[in-house]
């Protein structure tokens, strides 16, 4: 067996989601069978479900799968939310995975079922997001033999997640299903693919869901080695220019109060990536901000600069440091915590490595540093910070505002300034929004900021907001779009009317693949090759046919009243169709093969 270690019963559509969500949490987690008998394979699945706490299943009904829907209308305890692509479905049981820290559950079909559900397995693989994905598959005695809507589930999703099954037996089908869960959450997270032919799923068996399972195989490290963390403190109090660097494992790991402590205690610099926000405070004055490719002139100078790095559940991948040679060329001390042994010193060497959860080494590591008999270099510390609030003077994200155009930075803005003070929690796709929402609105709590880092997948950032709207059904909900990303899964419009999932889509919409545009008008001479969008749809009158609130805004003046009014019709799906400056640009940047301290500012450095 080997891992990749890095990584229904019908519901009454007319209650409110919280009302439906209140109602499935208040019944008790069984199912009626059908008989006195052995219950089939799909029944087994779903008290194995039931047994997890599951809540909520995403998904699509097909052939190989008719059972198991059969099962699922017998209960009342699961919510089943019938997407409208199983792409949407599993992106989806991600978005509320990452919003709750559970394990995020999808059901699709065989074939075309699981060749849809590739791209949010492969998203959620890249950033490490616990999932159980159940794919249907053709009779076991028709595998291999090209039948209707079969393919090699196990073959295509093994580069794409921690670990698949392929279940034979139905008298297996429980314990699978109770290590698929365990494999997810533990660790460094991923998602888990379980492959139930249809006969499997249609045997009896007796049921017996084991309270807790062994693997010889899979025994992630947990507590960190005492000795590293000892060379940890070390280094850490001696630093003259130290800097904390972390990720999106501080998030995965709910390390962020932990992480917070940790700065305090030492008052030293703290950055995250782009997986990482919100981890720290963004209204926290040691907090510089996001690094790499689009962070902060601050915080990449700080990096680059930097004599001793803690890196903290993050993965030195080539958006944050941009070319290795470069990033190495100044000499500098590196502590990196990570429950992954393999993403330690994978790009880049390190000299104190310590493997496991994040949460647990960092306690260890506060408790060594208040029980040290050293103390950090007030002097040192404070030279440091002089020469980090010179880099701040540049203003690395200042931009000018317009009476004539609506420039996206002061949309992303002006949702923040509307909403700081609400319960909101902010999705995005892939592309220029998502990085002027990672710029301009600022995190406070971790788990508020949902997007594709990884892979970066733009149509996320729709079906992200629903399953977060299921899980979280008294909070407000951004999509932050554009116009090429939305139309990937736009058809969930929807499910989110079938559901009662009102949430806000503002579309920054200024008619080009607006991070395509930018990188052809740096790198190829203007040369707009297929980036601009000629034939858009009328996105008012599109959201209106799907029963929603669309609204559209063409002058900054009408910026402000249109989020207020999305914000005031809470119960409503609404869709902001922002036309924005289709010539600006994300700035700061880093080109490729650049390090991250050789950055553009603006037009004005090309």
């Amino acid at each position: 067996m080997v891992f990749r270690q890095r990584k229904s019963q019908r519901f009454d559509m007319d209650l409110s989601a919280a009302e439906v969500r209140r109602a499935a949490l208040a019944q008790p987690p069984s199912i009626s069978p059908s008989s006195e008998q052995e219950p089939n394979g799909s029944e087994i699945l779903v008290r194995c479900l039931q047994a997890e706490g599951v809540r909520y299943l995403w998904g699509y009904p097909g052939g190989a799968v008719l059972y198991i829907y059969d099962a699922l209308y017998k209960q009342n305890t699961i919510q089943h939310v019938l997407v409208r692509h199983e792409q949407a479905a599993v992106h989806a049981a991600d978005g509320y995975a990452r919003a709750t820290g559970d394990v995020g559950v999808a059901l699709v079909t065989s074939g075309p079922g699981v060749t849809n559900a590739i791209t949010g397995i492969a998203t959620a693989y890249m950033d490490s997001i616990p999932m159980v994905i159940v794919t249907g598959q053709v009779p076991t005695p028709a595998i291999g033999l090209d039948a209707f809507q079969e393919c090699d589930t196990v073959g295509i999703t093994r580069p794409v997640v921690k670990h698949n099954f392929l279940v034979k037996d139905v008298r297996d089908l429980a314990l699978t299903m109770k290590k698929a869960f365990h494999i997810a959450r533990t660790g460094r997270p991923g998602p888990v693919v379980v492959d139930i032919p249809k006969d499997v799923s249609l045997k009896t068996a007796p049921f017996h869901y084991p309270d807790t399972v062994e693997m010889r195989s899979y025994n992630p490290v947990k507590k960190g080695h005492g000795g590293q963390i000892r060379k940890a403190v070390q280094l850490l109090l001696q630093a003259k220019r130290p800097y904390i660097y972390t990720g999106g494992g501080v998030i995965l790991g709910n390390a962020s109060a932990e992480l917070r402590r940790l700065v305090d205690l030492l008052g030293y610099p703290c950055t995250n990536t782009l997986m990482g926000l919100g981890a720290i405070a963004s209204s926290d004055p040691k907090f510089l901000g996001m690094l790499g490719m689009h962070g902060t002139y601050e915080a990449n100078m700080t990096m680059q600069n930097c004599d001793v790095l803690l890196a903290v559940g993050a993965r030195f991948d080539d958006r944050v440091i941009g070319n290795p040679k470069h990033f190495a060329s100044v000499e500098r001390k590196i502590i990196h915590i990570d429950i992954d042994p393999s993403s330690i010193s994978k790009r880049v060497r390190v000299d104190v490595p310590i493997v496991g959860d994040v949460k647990d080494v960092l306690v260890e590591l506060a408790a060594q540093i208040r029980d040290a008999q050293a103390h950090p270099d007030a002097g040192a510390l404070s030279a440091w910070w002089s020469q980090i609030n010179e880099w701040r003077k540049r203003e690395c994200l200042s931009y000018k505002l317009s009476p004539d155009v609506i420039k996206p930075q002061a949309v992303v803005e002006k949702l923040w300034q509307l909403t700081r003070e609400r319960d909101t929690y902010i999705t995005s796709d892939v592309g220029q929004h998502q990085m002027w929402a990672a710029q301009f609105y600022r995190f406070e709590e971790p788990r508020r900021w949902i997007n594709s880092g990884g892979l970066g997948t733009m149509g996320v950032g729709l079906p992200y907001a629903m399953g977060i709207k299921l899980a979280k059904p008294d909070s407000d909900v951004f999509c932050i779009t554009g116009e090429g990303s939305i139309q990937m899964c736009i058809q969930e419009l929807s499910t989110c009317l079938q559901y009662k999932t009102p949430v806000k889509i503002v579309s920054l919409n200024n008619r080009y693949l607006g991070m395509v545009r930018q990188w052809q008008e740096l790198d190829y001479e203007g040369r707009y090759s297929h980036s601009y969008m000629d034939a858009l749809p009328n996105f008012v009158k599109l959201a209106e046919a799907y029963g929603h609130v669309g609204i559209l805004v063409e002058k900054p003046s009408d910026v402000e009243p249109a989020l207020r009014e999305a914000i005031r019709l809470k119960d409503r799906t609404v869709f902001l169709d922002v036309r924005t400056d289709p010539t600006e640009n994300v700035w700061p940047m880093v080109k490729a093969g650049k390090g991250i301290s050789e950055m553009l500012l603006g037009s004005e450095d090309l």
